[in-house]
């Protein structure tokens, strides 16, 4: 907690010397905001002030929740350099290929490599795969413009109104039409 009183020392500082900026008036105001406890046996007041209720439920849950983060981290790093430790390298026997996660020196890092990321091989092909997608787009939209170019070189009537349709609407209307003419028995 040494950190974050020293992030909110300015804060308290300008709060300390904030009366210099008041007036008396409203100082006088503050002076006033007590409440008098026990009578008149003594000098028991308590000061009205603000709620550090958002500040210490603050604090409260960012310990509580780096906790949940850093105790079972620990453990598990403690774990793998005390009990498992680095791999070592040794021959590798006739007929054998080792996996991509093999390679990985640090068990944390055998585990991140083998579950969560994928291998280079994978990557390079989804890469290649993306490529070959691009590629047929861009073949697609060259036989596109090439038959536009053709069209409009031969004048042909069909880009000026033709909308491609989707065969599903038009079998259903046909399966709809053929239940109608079963019906009415023509």
């Amino acid at each position: 907690m040494v950190g974050w009183s020293r992030l909110l020392l300015p804060a308290a500082q300008f709060a300390k010397n904030s009366a210099v900026l008041l007036t008396p008036a409203t100082r006088n105001a503050l002076q006033q905001q007590m409440r008098r406890m026990g009578g008149d046996h003594g000098h028991h007041h308590m000061t009205i002030k603000p709620s550090r209720f958002q500040w210490d439920k603050f604090k409260d849950l960012m310990h509580f929740y780096v906790m949940i983060g850093v105790i079972p981290i620990t453990a598990v790093l403690l774990y793998s350099n005390i009990f498992v430790g680095p791999s070592q390298l040794a021959e590798i026997p006739e007929g054998y290929e080792p996996k991509p996660w093999e390679y990985e020196k640090h068990p944390v890092s055998r585990f991140i490599a083998r579950y969560i990321l994928n291998s280079h091989q994978q990557e390079y092909e989804k890469a290649l795969h993306n490529i070959f997608e691009e590629n047929e787009k861009a073949q697609i939209r060259l036989l596109e413009e090439e038959i536009r170019k053709k069209m409009s070189e031969r004048n042909d009537y069909q880009a000026y109104y033709y909308r491609p349709s989707i065969a599903k609407y038009h079998r259903i209307s046909k399966e709809a039409a053929d239940e109608l003419e079963a019906l009415r028995g023509d």
